[in-house]
């Protein structure tokens, strides 16, 4: 008996230890998985940013500016850590899509513009989300033929 009392000493030290390395790595995996979730919620409120950045940069060139809009207008929207940029289509006045039989006598066409948003997020800002749309502004063309 005097011999074994060594034994159950020895061995629960080395389950105690292979249980520390265990807990370790769990700790550290746990770790590891909430960096990860916190940079998909970062994503996701970044997604949030710049569609609303989008949706303002619309808003605020509605109408004669967008229907006469011959260069590139680039909106800053510190607020959301985005910029949007519109640009006009190369296309001209062409058919509106949404309302191909409102005119008859070809009185309304439509201008076409690309809006691209790009907002930052995450550490030191390396993140980047890129939202683009097509818009149609309906204009007078003045042809009436």
């Amino acid at each position: 008996m005097k011999k074994q009392r060594g034994m159950v000493l020895f061995f629960a030290l080395i389950v105690l230890i292979i249980m520390t390395v265990i807990g370790v790595a769990l700790a550290v995996n746990s770790g590891q998985s909430l960096r990860m979730a916190g940079a998909g919620a970062e994503r996701i409120e970044a997604m949030s940013w710049a569609q609303g950045a989008q949706d303002k940069a619309i808003d605020v060139n509605r109408g004669a500016t967008l229907a006469n809009l011959s260069a590139e207008i680039t909106e800053d929207n510190t607020a959301l850590s985005s910029q949007s940029k519109i640009a006009p289509l190369t296309l001209g006045d062409v058919n509106c899509q949404r309302t191909p039989r409102a005119s008859g006598a070809n009185l309304i066409s439509c201008k076409r513009a690309e809006v691209t948003t790009t907002a930052t997020f995450g550490r030191k800002g390396l993140g980047q989300v890129i939202v683009v749309s097509g818009i149609e502004q309906e204009v007078l063309s003045g042809s009436g033929s």
